[in-house]
């Protein structure tokens, strides 16, 4: 699943965890919800529409895609199915949460929730917020499928399409949904949390969706998700980190395992995008660049908790500031993206998309350094409330 650079400059603690920058401020023309007006006023009364939080609603481009464009996706339907479908795992085969949790059916359940209580008073308060923050984030999958099955060409037409993209799209969407499953029911026996809290903000989510800007082209869809997954894979193992050096080596397990699935994925994307440039490398190049422009945004980035109207921004804060998905990781997916799909050595390109290929390569640099800027005023955060942990507060 973003702010100006230069608001990224000035804000550096406030550097998202699985997006860079933050989304809010970035896009324009924008208008707000009804929700956002006042509550006596006229207009809500008018409209009757049920309580929203405040969010910003974006004018963008939809359905770029030409016709011929979108031949080429039915084209690739074979491919799919002998080399991305591979690249899902069958269910019989496949880790479930309850691998890595109490046995409810077990004569020592209460035992080993016990064990598990024990070991998760380690974890810090702010190891706990990215952790919550990650979970939220995959547990608004719902969210994830609907955006993958708004692109043109590829989308599940029937709900149940046999069409390999709406396979993969479905198949995926369920390995994706296992990892919100085992982090909520792992945070829900730690009894670290307020697991009302999340609930609420779980449901705000998925009640807001997600605003990527892909036009509903698979061209940038599929370079959004190539990038996500990396980043979701290094959040992940980051978090594994944590845990380890905390003395949760379950945890730790959890977070790992989680991360390998997202590294499988993204070799899935990745390689979808690889052929979309060995097939059609100028649109592909000019996608690529027009998603860099916007900024790769995280699914989650309009979380909400029904209090803290910059809760992705905070959240996000706190990854930043304690390693598990920094601006640097932001730099280094990019530098991977345009190495793994070899965008430097691409020829034959328009004058257009020359200029896109320009842009895409010369741009990790200059990430960095805004991000060696950003380092100089991040020991400024400062330390606010969380009410995923009972309002504990966190340093940003």
């Amino acid at each position: 699943m973003a702010l100006k650079l230069n608001s990224f400059i000035s804000q550096s603690h406030q550097l998202p965890s699985l997006a860079f920058p933050p989304i809010a401020s970035l896009r324009s023309p924008k208008f707000y919800t009804a929700s956002t007006l006042k509550s006596g006023s006229k207009e809500v009364q008018n409209l009757k529409k049920p309580f929203m939080p405040r969010r910003e609603v974006h004018v963008q481009v939809t359905h770029s895609m030409p016709a011929h464009k979108i031949e080429i996706f039915k084209s690739l339907e074979d491919w799919v199915g002998q080399n991305i479908l591979v690249h899902l795992n069958p269910v019989e085969k496949c880790w479930q949460p309850q691998d890595f949790l109490p046995d409810p059916a077990s004569d020592g359940f209460e035992e080993q929730v016990k064990e598990l209580r024990e070991r998760a008073k380690e974890i810090p308060d702010d190891c706990l917020v990215v952790l919550v923050g990650d979970m939220i984030t995959e547990e608004a999958v719902p969210t994830y499928q609907t955006m993958l099955n708004t692109m043109d060409g590829v989308r599940d037409e029937t709900g149940a399409s046999l069409t390999p993209w709406a396979i993969w799209t479905r198949e995926w969407t369920a390995e994706e949904n296992r990892h919100g499953d085992l982090l909520n029911k792992y945070l829900y026996l730690s009894g670290r949390v307020d697991m009302r809290q999340i609930e609420k903000t779980i449901q705000y989510l998925i009640g807001s969706g997600m605003d990527p800007q892909m036009e509903n082209s698979p061209y940038h869809g599929f370079i959004y998700t190539s990038f996500q997954e990396r980043a979701t894979f290094i959040s992940h193992g980051n978090t594994a980190r944590l845990a380890k050096e905390h003395g949760d080596i379950k945890l730790a397990q959890i977070c790992g395992t989680i991360a390998s699935d997202e590294k499988r994925h993204e070799t899935a994307y990745t390689k979808t995008v690889e052929k979309l440039f060995e097939i059609d490398p100028d649109e592909t190049v000019m996608a690529f660049a027009d998603m860099m422009r916007k900024k790769i945004s995280m699914p989650a980035h309009l979380m909400y908790d029904g209090h803290d109207d910059n809760l992705f921004d905070h959240f996000s804060a706190v990854a930043q500031r304690l390693g598990v998905y920094t601006a640097k990781d932001y730099a280094d997916i990019l530098e991977f993206l345009v190495g793994r799909w070899k965008v430097d050595k691409l020829t034959g390109l328009s004058a257009e998309g020359q200029k896109a290929q320009d842009y895409v390569c010369r741009l990790p640099p200059r990430i960095r350094r805004l991000e060696e800027r950003a380092q100089v005023r991040a020991k400024e955060a400062a330390t606010i409330p969380f009410s995923w942990i009972f309002d504990r507060k966190v340093k940003l």
